[in-house]
């Protein structure tokens, strides 16, 4: 990579000066986006009744944020590296305190829906730069440890969501939990301007806008037929033209990123099969962490009755195992004994394990839940840093944006997924166990339908079985895939010792 004169300046052999006061501001930050992903999740009880949202608009309003942040990644990290990651990480502090301002203030589902879409193109520019920031700062030495701290926050955003959210909910109204974000904004904002140094490679690859465009197209069309299969049905018109446009998008970028001189993704990259591993296992691990803490704050107060706050507080434990097991350091302990495939395949065993647990265990008691939140916690902080560093790794340094960007990606569009699939099959499982003169659309529309305390009975349980069924869906796909991103870096691995050896 071509340094600019602020990277000569401003780095030594052992990393920027002031590198861990850095990567704290870039933690801050990355939490702000992060919070917001799993932050509405205990929010749905207040927002289907305040703005009469339906089940659809539900997760329309967390899938818009993360569906429009997905598509504009890998157009934000190569803006980044052209431009200068300090200028974009600013700028996406800026766009998201306003969008969560309007968030906060919006008055309809459809104004809560357009706000996350906005707030989703601050939050690309944001979760690019951050780990882009973090490659260019630290030594080789220091870099796994600080990419472990990194997704420690990663994985504290997802969790304290959940715990953020109901602690406002119990003090405020729902817009609040927007509105929270401002002066974390601010405060970010400064720390950057002050403390974070230019970094950019001049001759880094041009923004691809239609390649946004096509991505942003296909893959909301694709999550827009899973959410709409089980209310319209599967072979229904809407949901084959939504799945046609979506399918027809995604082959359309392909096709593209490999004929322009400066593709969006280097669609060579999945000839790498480090690449292609380390992708396999980021996408499923925030399907099942997505989707299951999507699942589990309604699980909570649907089913077993706690409110936002303590609903809220019941999901902390995932996030206190994850910081504990990262900041002890056991993961960065654990990769060198294991390999990156060993370490990242006990991982996703353990995630697969825990989100079992939480289904069998955990259907009408919190105890058998807090072990599969202790269980997922261990998997997640053992699994997240080795496949980001192996990201990052299979990707060329002077690319550090359009890395983050892919990495970034797969975790958003992971966790969209695994909102919307999970998310499918409850409501599948959950029509087809309640009486059919009661409406499916959403717990609480089913309960209110109902003429009785056996039928509401009836209805509660059918919905735990929903449930049920889908943390067990979840729990098979981060299983299978831990075990095939194995099997790809372990055979990357033994590809390379022959070359390493001439």
């Amino acid at each position: 990579m071509t340094a600019t004169t602020a990277e000569k300046n401003d780095l030594t052999p052992q990393g920027h000066p002031q590198r861990w006061l850095i990567l704290g501001v870039i933690c801050l930050a990355q939490l702000t986006v992060l919070l917001d992903n799993t932050v509405l999740n205990v929010a749905i009880p207040s927002l289907t009744e305040e703005l009469d949202a339906s089940g659809s608009d539900i997760q329309w309003m967390i899938n818009a944020y993360s569906l429009v942040q997905s598509g504009l990644l890998l157009t934000a990290g190569s803006a980044a590296d052209r431009y200068g990651r300090k200028k974009m990480l600013a700028a996406g502090l800026v766009l998201f305190g306003v969008g969560s301002l309007v968030a906060g203030l919006a008055d309809s589902s459809a104004q809560l829906i357009a706000a996350r879409a906005g707030m989703g193109v601050g939050g690309a520019l944001l979760m690019t730069t951050t780990l882009a920031v973090v490659v260019q700062i630290f030594s080789d030495e220091e870099r796994v440890k600080a990419i472990g701290l990194w997704a420690t926050v990663n994985s504290l955003g997802f969790a304290a969501g959940p715990l953020i959210g109901g602690v406002m909910l119990d003090h405020f109204w729902w817009g609040a939990i927007f509105l929270i974000n401002i002066p974390v904004a601010i405060i970010g904002l400064v720390a950057v301007l002050s403390l974070v140094p230019e970094s950019k490679n001049p001759q880094g690859d041009r923004p691809d806008l239609l390649g946004a465009l096509l991505s942003t197209i296909g893959m909301a069309g694709v999550v827009f037929a899973i959410i709409s299969g089980p209310e319209h049905g599967w072979l229904s018109g809407r949901v084959l033209a939504s799945a046609g446009v979506g399918a027809v998008a995604l082959a359309a970028f392909a096709l593209w990123e490999l004929k322009i001189p400066y593709p969006m993704l280097d669609m060579h990259f999945f000839r790498n099969q480090r690449f292609v591993g380390a992708v396999a296992g980021s996408i499923l691990v925030a399907f099942g962490m997505g989707g299951s803490l999507y699942l589990l704050t309604q699980h909570l107060q649907f089913v077993l009755g706690y409110g936002p706050l303590d609903a809220g507080l019941r999901t902390a434990p995932l996030a206190l195992t994850v910081v504990a097991l990262n900041l002890t350091g056991v993961g960065a302990r654990i990769l060198p004994k294991l390999g990156t495939p060993g370490t990242i395949a006990s991982g996703m065993t353990l995630l697969s394990g825990g989100l079992v647990a939480i289904a069998v265990l955990g259907r009408d008691s919190y105890s058998g839940m807090l072990l599969g939140l202790v269980v997922m916690g261990a998997g997640i902080a053992v699994a997240m840093p080795a496949m980001a560093n192996a990201i990052m790794s299979a990707i060329p340094p002077e690319k550090a944006g359009v890395g983050a960007g892919v990495n970034g990606t797969l975790a958003e569009f992971g966790n969209g997924l695994g909102v919307a699939v999970l998310g499918a099959v409850l409501n599948s499982r959950f029509a087809a166990l309640i009486p059919g003169a009661v409406s499916a659309a959403s717990l609480p529309a089913a309960l209110a339908a109902a003429d009785s305390p056996d039928a509401e009975r009836e209805i509660t349980d059918a919905f735990a079985s929903g449930l049920e069924t889908s943390q067990l869906v979840g729990a098979a796909a981060v299983l299978a895939g831990g075990l095939l991103a194995a099997m790809l870096l372990r055979r990357a691995e033994r590809a390379d010792s022959p070359v390493a050896a001439a």
